[in-house]
C-alpha cells in the first residue's frame, strides 16, 4: 500500500459550520473525526460516520483539549491522569457511535494544541500512548513524521501500539522537523506549494524546511486540513499525485 491521504472532518458544531466535508470525503483514504471537545456535536459525529461509511474510508478519532471556544488550538496544563481520562472519554464516544453504524475506529489522531504538545513533550506523548493502550480496541496512533520517528516508534512499542506517521500537505516545516507556528505568515502553504510538497513526499520521501533543509522521513499518510479552502480546492490534484 502506498502513501494515504487523511483529512480532519466532522468539525462543525451545531449551527456553526466548518470545513467542506462532502467535497473532501470522496478524495481521501482516512478521516479524522472530531469527538466533541473542540468541535463535533453528536449529530455531526453521526453524520460524518455515515458519510465515511458510504465513501468507504477508514476512520480515526480526533480528540482534543476541552476548548470549544478556541477550536482546540490553545494549550492547557492538565494533570496526566485527567488528560488520559479526557482522551479515553472522547475516543470511547466515537468508538461507540461508529459501532452503532457498523464501523470501527482504527486509529487516534490528537487535534491542534494537544497534537503539538504531544510532539513536543515525551510526558504528554506517553500519556496519549498509555491512554490508547488501555482502551479495549486495537487502535493505532497517528503522529507527525519527524527526524525522531524511530524514537517515537520505540516509545509506541513499549505500549504495544502501532504508529501511523503523517506529513502535512499544507503546512511548512522548521529545520528540526516541527511545523511552523500558525502565528507566522509562512505557516500555511498556497496551492503551488502544496502540490510541490506532496510531489516531493511521494517521489522522494522527504520534506524541505523553510530554510531549504531536506529531511528524509518515514511517511505513511499525508494530512490535508479540512478548514483550509485552498487545501480542499487542490484535493483532486493531490489524489492524482498519490495514485500515480
Amino acid at each position: 500500500m502506498g502513501i494515504l491521504l487523511n483529512c480532519d472532518l466532522g468539525e462543525s458544531f451545531g449551527a456553526w459550520k466548518m470545513g467542506a466535508d462532502q467535497r473532501a470525503m470522496i478524495f481521501v483514504d482516512q478521516v479524522n473525526i472530531a469527538c466533541g471537545f473542540h468541535a463535533g456535536d453528536p449529530n455531526t459525529m453521526k453524520n460524518t460516520l455515515l458519510a465515511a461509511k458510504e465513501a468507504g474510508v477508514s476512520i480515526g478519532a480526533h480528540p482534543s483539549y476541552p476548548d470549544l471556544v478556541g477550536f482546540g488550538r490553545r494549550s492547557m496544563k492538565i494533570e496526566i491522569p485527567e488528560l488520559m481520562s479526557l482522551l479515553q472519554y472522547q475516543i470511547a464516544a466515537l468508538c461507540g457511535m461508529a459501532k452503532n453504524v457498523g464501523l470501527r475506529v482504527e486509529y487516534v489522531k490528537p487535534h491542534g494544541a494537544l497534537y503539538n504538545d504531544m510532539m513536543a513533550s515525551v510526558t504528554v506523548r506517553n500519556a496519549v500512548m498509555r491512554a490508547i493502550s488501555e482502551i479495549n480496541e486495537p487502535l493505532a496512533l497517528m503522529l507527525q513524521a519527524t527526524p525522531s520517528w524511530q524514537i517515537h516508534e520505540q516509545e509506541a512499542e513499549n505500549f504495544k501500539i502501532n504508529i501511523i506517521f503523517e506529513a502535512f500537505a499544507d503546512r511548512s516545516y522548521e529545520d528540526c522537523g516541527a511545523l511552523v507556528s500558525r502565528s507566522k505568515t509562512e505557516a500555511i502553504l498556497d496551492r503551488g506549494q502544496i502540490l510541490t510538497q506532496v510531489s516531493q513526499i511521494c517521489q522522494c520521501g522527504s520534506i524541505t524546511s523553510i530554510n531549504k533543509k531536506i529531511m528524509h522521513l518515514k511517511i505513511d499518510s499525508i494530512c490535508i486540513h479540512g478548514d483550509n479552502p485552498e487545501s480542499i480546492n487542490v484535493l483532486p490534484e493531490l489524489r492524482q499525485i498519490l495514485d500515480q
